[in-house]
């Protein structure tokens, strides 16, 4: 079940693109390796922005819906997902 595209993590996702061809800018460039690092740091903690309101959306629309209804199975392959991504977010 899809919901409605939010322009902040469209603009968010643009922002982080600029950011990403920066860096490559920079490894082209032979810039200073941990100055390097650190913009990589930042690109990755701005993808971990998104990918919190991503789930934020999820959990208030699909997953609330899902896990309101009556369809158990359903209900248990949404359960399912998240704790998926939350696994995988704690191995990280």
């Amino acid at each position: 079940m899809k919901h409605p595209t939010d322009p902040r993590i469209l603009a968010r996702l643009r922002s982080i693109e600029g950011h990403v061809r920066g860096i490559a800018k920079m490894v082209e460039e032979d810039t200073y390796c941990i100055d390097v690092v650190h913009q990589i740091q930042a690109a990755e903690r701005a993808l971990e922005r998104v990918k919190g309101m991503v789930l934020e959306g999820h959990l208030r629309s699909c997953a609330t819906r899902v896990l309101s209804g009556k369809d158990a199975a359903e209900r248990e392959r949404v359960i399912g997902e998240i704790v998926d991504v939350i696994a995988v977010q704690g191995r990280g």
